[in-house]
């Protein structure tokens, strides 16, 4: 399979790791010293247990601000939410941390994916972002032929 692929090709997981794997290989994004200590959700009883959430979650970010026009933040934290367990009331759903999802946003325009989008509001993927982004989903791809070939 050659050129002409895109992120809609991929699935979203594999994806996902694939990118955040690059982002960290990479070392470029700026993450937060608060990453450590921090909860994703006030739905969420403790932070995130994996020391590499912060990628993960910018290469979420990026991902579905790809498949869109424009994001912005609240529509991310509408994403991210969960049900809140409320004990024996009924659970509800509870937007994600706005600050995670604006800092993963900053994190991402530094580097480049992102840009603001004065139209509009909310952010939208740059050239070398999209760029960047199929060319991982074509790495992806590959990947996964080779598997199914062994």
């Amino acid at each position: 399979m050659a050129g002409g692929v895109s992120v809609r090709d991929v699935d979203a997981q594999k994806f996902v790791e694939a990118y955040s794997a690059f982002l960290k290989r990479q070392g470029k994004l700026p993450v937060p010293g608060w990453v450590d200590t921090v909860k994703t959700s006030p739905a969420k009883e403790l932070p995130p247990q994996s020391i590499d959430w912060y990628y993960t979650r910018a290469a979420a970010v990026a991902r579905h601000v790809y498949l869109r026009k424009t994001v912005g933040v609240g529509r991310l934290r509408k994403v991210h939410g969960s049900t809140k367990n409320r004990g024996s009331r009924p659970s509800h759903h509870v937007d994600a941390s706005g600050s995670v999802d604006r800092n993963v946003m900053k994190s991402l325009e530094a580097i480049g994916v992102l840009e603001k989008d004065d139209d509009k509001g909310g952010r939208r993927i740059t050239q070398s972002g999209q760029r960047d982004l199929d060319r991982i989903a074509l790495s992806t791809i590959q990947a996964d032929d080779d598997e199914d070939d062994e």
